[in-house]
């Protein structure tokens, strides 16, 4: 019934809009928000971010809603929280039919929609009835060869010709741009054989100041790099087709660095993502824009701009009036807030078991809930398979002293940052500022029961029954079958 009553409405909207823009979203695979020259960085060199910033708006607030890949991209794709999504709101599961997708509401009036590289996932979409992957229909015929020492699989400017090239000219678009990369695996010392420079990095705060984590980010770099020449082919291809002034285009990454301590984790680096919108012909360039922006807002922001009402399913809020004006810095006042949460990442546990937290982020602080302070946050020892293989992990892992206790070792039920003065997310204020703290979980919690999380509801359990459709590692015992729901944590539905 929702779904008839939104597609009636939207159809007569749609009919009203004739100009309706393309949309662009282009999105790279474990990219913290620092990384980008636009932000600052003096060794990672991405002018084709900076020029989509540049054209519009830099979001230097934006965050994902989980620290993994596939229920951050399922958050996006149907502006819900993850724990409004089921088996979608954990790694590798399914994605249940049941739940609009904004790429299908596109479709349904009148979009040309596709896809190339990573989309929604690791998920088992199939399985769960997609007749192709949610963030819509694969063109990926253009390949790069994948050997031994070659990282790089797809040509996604190349893809997206493509696609261009076949779309019905009457018909506005919607291309989905999921990059591979900087996610791991890197050609070790790629970085420095471009010519990087590893004196020139600044290291996390939270990780060893060391030759070996200098070349493994100076890696990372060159990864970034990759995604951002393939972004700027395609901004030179809407360019020549005389499509990129009515192009809305959202650049970002999906969570945060393959590092210790960020990726997987609720924490600054791990959340915090680059951000840049631009929109030639309706939005005003050249702005820095400091807004706490969700990225469960994108799908309501598309709807809107495609000309559509608002999906009543949808938690996100659209942000085109605050992309609109010509302000800078603090914009809509109501954004005091975000929230992010993550469940199972990797099979890093006995039993598949997930690291079950919340957070809630103000403009000051950072307050994350740990729901299981008894596990192993970075998964059980001696794998730590939450923290993807490389040489950063390899050093924290044999270290033995506070780096390898900041990233492996159990944390508090509650952990409280002051961002402003400690990005890196290095001091637990939780006994220090108590007023502070109770302020952070009354709200969070609020926020959580409106929402409906099973976790603060009491049957959180139902997250660690979900089928892991991935790889199971069986050293680590327990239930591990793959692809079945297990058994001991079954809740009724």
């Amino acid at each position: 019934m929702l779904r008839r009553q939104f597609l009636a409405a939207a159809s007569a909207l749609a009919a009203q809009t004739p100009s309706r823009p393309n949309i662009l979203f282009a999105i790279s695979d474990d990219q913290s928000w620092l990384h980008t020259s636009a932000a600052g960085d003096n060794v990672v060199k991405t002018p084709n971010f900076d020029r989509v910033a540049k054209a519009g708006v830099l979001c230097r607030n934006s965050f994902s809603t989980c620290p993994g890949c596939a229920p951050s991209r399922a958050s996006i794709l149907t502006g819900r929280s993850i724990w409004q999504l089921e088996e979608a709101g954990t790694h590798a599961s399914l994605f249940p039919r049941k739940f609009a997708v904004f790429p299908d509401l596109l479709r349904e009036v009148g979009y040309y929609t596709g896809l190339t590289g990573k989309g929604a996932g690791p998920a088992n979409f199939k399985d769960a009835g997609w007749p192709h992957n949610p963030a819509g229909p694969a063109y990926d015929e253009h390949k790069r060869p994948k050997g031994n020492l070659e990282v790089h699989a797809d040509d996604y400017a190349a893809n997206f010709d493509t696609f261009l090239a076949q779309r019905p000219k009457e018909k506005p678009f919607f291309f989905w741009l999921g990059s591979h990369e900087p996610h791991r695996g890197y050609r070790p010392g790629s970085g420095a054989a471009a010519g990087k420079d590893p004196a020139k990095v600044r290291v996390p705060a939270f990780l060893p100041d060391t030759q070996e984590v200098r070349s493994d980010i100076l890696d990372y770099y060159e990864e970034i790099e990759y995604f951002d020449k393939q972004l700027g082919r395609v901004l030179d291809s809407l360019e020549k087709a005389g499509e990129l002034a009515n192009t809305l285009i959202v650049v970002c990454g999906d969570n945060g660095m393959s590092f210790p301590r960020a990726k997987a984790n609720l924490y600054e680096y791990g959340i915090h993502l680059p951000t840049a919108i631009a929109w030639p012909r309706a939005i005003p360039g050249n702005r820095v824009v400091d807004d706490l922006i969700s990225f469960r807002d994108f799908a309501p922001t598309f709807l809107e701009a495609a000309g559509l009402p608002p999906h009543k399913a949808m938690a996100g809020r659209s942000l085109l009036a605050a992309l609109r004006t010509r302000r800078t810095g603090l914009v809509d006042a109501s954004r005091t807030a975000i929230t992010a949460g993550r469940e199972r990442h990797s099979h890093a546990r006995r039993d598949n078991l997930g690291y079950p937290c919340r957070a809630l982020r103000t403009r000051q602080y950072l307050y994350i809930r740990n729901f299981a302070p008894d596990l192993w946050p970075a998964g059980d020892p001696p794998l730590y398979a939450d923290i993807d293989n490389g040489p950063s992990k390899t050093v924290v892992v044999n270290r033995k002293d506070k780096y390898h206790e900041l990233s492996l070792g159990k944390r508090p039920a509650e952990e409280l940052y002051d961002i402003g003065r400690d990005p890196a997310c290095m001091e637990n204020l939780a006994g220090a500022r108590q007023q502070v703290l109770e302020n952070h979980r009354r709200q969070l919690e609020a926020i959580l029961r409106a929402e409906g999380d099973p976790r603060i509801l009491g049957t959180g359990d139902i997250f660690d029954s979900y089928p892991r459709h991935s790889p199971m590692r069986p050293e680590l015992g327990g239930f591990a079958e793959q692809g079945k729901y297990n058994p001991a944590y079954q809740k009724p539905r």
